[in-house]
């Protein structure tokens, strides 16, 4: 896996989340153990049913961990502060006038609910690297887009 930029936040929701899987492994652990006690592991649904919920949550941990491994604070990276890069914050404006605030972050913290847009998405990518008053197209799904750079926020 590669780097991944995260927020402060971002990356202690991981670590929170890192440490209740952890908590759930040793519950479903010991559900194994007393699934074992029953008797023929052959026709026992309850052993069966704990070893894939394990096996669900190990995938998992590894999952997070490396995410927290190969993470990097995007608030101590050297930065453009005139430019969008992930970690910005941007208002732009579309040709009919309307304004939209959007937050880059990596895929881990995107929350279209929340305005925080994923760096690999359409309109992420066509803003990336431009500066406040620039006025950028870009491809989106429904077409090409004309977008008025109005403001970047840190």
């Amino acid at each position: 896996m590669g780097e991944i930029y995260l927020t402060r936040i971002g990356r202690k929701r991981l670590v929170d989340e890192l440490k209740e899987l952890q908590k759930k492994k040793s519950v479903v652990q010991d559900e194994i153990a007393r699934a074992k006690e029953l008797g023929d592991l052959r026709e026992n649904a309850e052993y069966h049913a704990a070893k894939e919920t394990l096996v669900n949550l190990m995938r998992r941990i590894v999952e997070v961990d490396s995410k927290i491994t190969c993470s990097k604070i995007i608030e101590e990276q050297n930065i453009d502060p005139d430019k969008i890069f992930i970690g910005v914050t941007v208002k732009i404006q579309d040709e009919n006038g309307k304004d939209y605030k959007y937050t880059i972050v990596d895929s881990e913290e995107a929350d279209p609910n929340e305005n925080r847009i994923s760096i690999q998405s359409p309109l992420a990518q066509g803003l990336l690297g431009h500066e406040s008053g620039e006025i950028v197209t870009v491809e989106l799904p429904v077409g090409k887009t004309k977008f008025k750079i109005l403001e970047i926020f840190r």
